[in-house]
């Protein structure tokens, strides 16, 4: 496989999870079912971006040290 498939099928999985939330939204029972869902959405991106800044500050640190 290309790398321009894995691009195509990765674009085509995010199309298709866009649609799921979208759906889960609008069947949803009631407002604070909206507020998990958006949750759920954004929290992986978030704990992700904490452990690769919180990496970047411990390697940063440690070569500070070494110097």
């Amino acid at each position: 496989m290309s790398i321009f498939q894995y691009i195509s099928l990765a674009l085509q999985q995010q199309e298709e999870a866009v649609n799921q939330i979208k759906e889960k939204i609008a069947n949803a029972p009631d407002s604070s079912y909206e507020t998990g869902v958006v949750i759920a959405t954004y929290l992986p991106f978030v704990l992700l971006v904490v452990f690769a800044y919180g990496t970047f500050y411990f390697v940063r640190k440690e070569r500070n040290k070494e110097q």
